[in-house]
């Protein structure tokens, strides 16, 4: 969500019941447009929340030129004064992915990856010397996974140049009512891999200025997307099931659009068995 229009998104994505307190809102309003000037960032967004035992963890992002390029994300415990995360890598995610249960909400809490195994195949491992797992790593692991798995787009909304960078479509005027209840209207904002696998005929139809993503009717599980219509049909609701409390919202025929992230940072693993 954009910094700009914040207070906007946040009543337009307040129908799943959850959202942010007044306080926190003027709060963020005011350090994120700081901190677009401090760091300098084309433009910076929202987004999200992750609730710990101790308190949350309120993610932001900035952005360059590149949209798809490279973004600056950074967390704060208050919604004023804020950190920088590092990028995340491969190894980050495979130490992190062992780790269960709800973050604490204090970025220096260390997890011990050898407690995982203290009970497999009913024997006790000897102690490891390993290196132990700052919370904030595992920080950094997951809000990745998550813009990966669930950070979505409208189709058209971005396009590719020649030249390789994506830029924001001036001409976009958002989804017509009747494409925005489609899953194939919005895409992963993310490299893509389904459309690499598809053959010549079925890319025939393809513009390769914008239809340059995986869209979400491939996503596996089936099903792990709900589409609603709310506010008398003039906005359009998508929700992960398979990462509750990521919310997407369009209104259609405008530029508005925008998703966030408002829960534990638990996946739902047990959402194949479920639908």
């Amino acid at each position: 969500m954009d910094a700009e229009s914040l207070p906007y998104a946040l009543d337009l994505v307040a129908g799943g019941g959850a959202g942010l307190s007044s306080e926190k809102r003027a709060a963020l309003r005011a350090s994120l447009l700081l901190l677009r000037r401090d760091y300098r960032f084309e433009r910076v967004r929202f987004w999200g929340r992750i609730q710990g035992i101790r308190g949350p963890y309120y993610i932001a992002e900035g952005l360059g030129g590149d949209r798809a390029g490279p973004r600056s994300r950074l967390y704060s415990l208050n919604c004023v004064e804020w950190s920088l995360l590092p990028p995340a890598t491969e190894e980050m995610i495979t130490q992190t992915a062992g780790l269960k249960g709800c973050f604490q909400g204090d970025p220096s809490y260390e997890y011990d990856p050898t407690e995982k195994k203290g009970e497999e195949n009913e024997r006790i491992y000897e102690e490891e010397d390993g290196p132990m797992i700052k919370e904030e790593i595992r920080l950094v692991s997951i809000i990745d996974q998550i813009d990966k798995a669930v950070g979505i787009i409208p189709r058209g909304a971005f396009v590719k140049t020649p030249l390789g960078p994506v830029h924001e479509n001036r001409n976009y005027e958002g989804l017509s009512l009747t494409e925005a209840k489609k899953l194939n209207s919005y895409f992963h904002f993310t490299e893509p891999v389904n459309l690499k696998n598809r053959t010549l005929l079925q890319k025939a139809d393809l513009d390769p200025s914008i239809d340059f993503l995986d869209s979400l009717e491939h996503d596996i599980p089936k099903g792990s997307w709900s589409i609603q219509l709310e506010r008398g049909g003039s906005l359009v609701v998508l929700r992960s099931l398979l990462w509750p409390g990521l919310t997407f919202y369009h209104v259609p025929m405008t530029k508005q659009y925008g998703y966030i992230y408002l829960g534990t940072g638990e996946k739902n693993i047990d959402l194949p068995f479920m639908l």
